[in-house]
């Protein structure tokens, strides 16, 4: 067993003593602890704004040239520790091994991304009605910026918000999940051995009293969420009280995958059974229905099923494992609620889940089951956040788009159909952010937005979208005249004398 970890805080560039007050457990193997991390208290977080307030001129004033050559820096560190990364996130959060790998290949895209937009032009020139004006729209950092994030992408998801927001020029302070606060530290780590200057990315570990500390100082400008609905309300209830504040929040999904009556299953299968097993269920964007015309849920169920027999879930560092634990044991009795209930609710009750133990651990088998669409369905309209999946049966493409659309959430989406118009009346009719066809529902790629529309997001996504929400634009017109003409025929003459 590797030798725990003893997690500090990051503040003005100084790795800060302190008392270790909670542990991060291993979800595959209880007894162990992968490390020991402080409480940080609120007057911390004051100190670690400060701290972010106190390095943003220096850092916007630096060419953003120079400020994207860190994050050069900072990849040919992610490429050499990757192995290292990867294990460490399976130990920490229970994923499989080659999916972190993934994931820590997908923040490594993210931080190439941010390096190659270094060079690349920012801003606008806008043609004037006055031939002697020249008008520009260009933008400035917001300035400190607080990012919140998950523990089921500990590594990408927080680059997707540090990496834009640091090249623009802010400063930020950075909370990563109290779940997965040894893969987020590590990351500081690497921040601060590809030389960011002190302060620019401050590190301060803890549970929800600390991100709601940040989001409470009035000095942070910006809020970068990932995680629940009921947390990125609160934090946008909060932040409406500040005048020069921004949210991006992305919270969740109820997400379906609809397989048409010309579906080829060799696509719809493994895209249903990626979608809602992946990660065992753990995404915001996993599909928790699967919509099916009802002309072809008898083979496509049989299927499906045959394929769920062969997938295994286990410890993730088995290379047999298809997916691993649930986080931790709140999450196991979530999803065994959510599986009681769909007994009761189920039309049938196709594949029975289970709680095993290889090991102590947090292990969960899948759930299926057959079911009508009904609004009174907690299972059909709540997030589960767990391997816990229904088959609902669709009369015609209205029909799937109101099954769809009959949730509070509108994140992600995938329609399996050989008809381009198919393909075209999905993506139109249906409420989501990150739409797929002929794919699972899952697979971001860090060059698009991540973000959802109703619950599962305000409008203002992370990944390359985050720069509308971490800059405000501004016009800048300039005069090449010797007079002054003003536009819309206003009149300009004015007595100099």
């Amino acid at each position: 067993m590797p030798s725990p970890i003893f997690g500090r805080n990051f503040i003005a560039g100084a790795w800060l003593p302190h008392a270790a007050d909670f542990a991060s457990l291993n979800p595959a193997k209880l007894a162990e602890a992968v490390g020991h991390f402080p409480a940080t208290s609120t007057d911390a977080v004051g100190q670690a704004v400060a701290a972010a307030r106190q390095a943003f001129p220096a850092w916007r004033r630096l060419s953003r040239i120079h400020r994207a050559e860190c994050f050069h820096r900072l990849g040919y560190l992610i490429e050499r520790h990757t192995d290292a990364l990867a294990t460490l996130m399976a130990r920490e959060c229970g994923k499989i091994l080659n999916e972190c790998r993934a994931e820590v290949v997908e923040g490594l895209h993210m931080v190439q991304y941010v390096f190659g937009t270094g060079r690349m032009p920012v801003g606008d020139v806008i043609p004037s009605e006055i031939a002697e004006k020249d008008a520009f729209v260009r933008r400035k950092p917001r300035g400190v910026v607080g990012v919140i994030t998950p523990w089921n992408f500990p590594f990408a998801v927080p680059l997707w918000m540090l990496g834009p927001s640091l090249l623009e020029g802010n400063t930020a302070v950075f909370k990563p999940s109290e779940e997965t606060p040894a893969i987020g530290q590590r990351l500081v780590e690497l921040f601060a051995e590809a030389g960011f200057p002190a302060g620019t990315i401050n590190l301060v570990h803890g549970a929800g009293t600390v991100g709601e500390a940040i989001v409470q100082n009035p000095d942070v400008n910006a809020i970068l969420f990932t995680g629940s609905s009921a947390v990125g309300q609160r934090i946008q209830q909060i932040s409406a009280g500040f005048t020069d504040r921004i949210v991006a929040a992305e919270m969740g999904g109820k997400n379906a995958v609809i397989v048409c009556e010309d579906a080829d299953l060799r696509l719809a299968i493994p895209a249903a059974v990626l979608s809602a097993f992946k990660t065992t269920g753990q995404r915001c964007v996993s599909a928790s229905r699967i919509l099916v015309h009802k002309a072809i849920a008898a083979k496509f169920i049989q299927s499906f099923i045959d394929t769920v027999h062969r997938i295994q879930f286990g410890d993730p560092f088995d290379p047999a494992s298809f997916a691993g634990p649930l986080i931790n044991r709140k999450a196991v009795e979530k999803t065994l609620m959510y599986n009681g209930l769909a007994k009761d609710e189920a039309l049938d009750m196709i594949y029975e889940s289970r709680e095993f133990a290889p090991q102590p651990g947090c292990f969960v088998s899948p759930c299926v089951y057959a079911i009508h669409d009904n609004p009174n369905s907690r299972c059909l309209k709540e997030e589960v956040f767990g391997p816990h999946v229904a088959i609902v049966p669709f009369d015609d493409d209205e029909h799937a788009v109101d099954i769809a659309n009959s949730t509070d959430y509108g994140l992600s989406m995938a329609v399996i159909t050989e008809s381009y118009r198919k393909m075209r009346f999905f993506r139109e009719e249906c409420d989501y952010g990150l739409g797929y066809a002929n794919l699972p529902c899952i697979g971001a790629e860090v060059h698009l937005p991540f973000g959802g529309v109703k619950k599962s997001g305000n409008g203002h996504p992370s990944a390359a979208g985050l720069v509308e929400t971490i800059t405000h634009k501004y016009a800048w017109t300039v005069n090449h005249g010797t007079g002054i003409v003003m536009a819309q025929g206003m009149s300009s003459s004015v007595d100099s004398n």
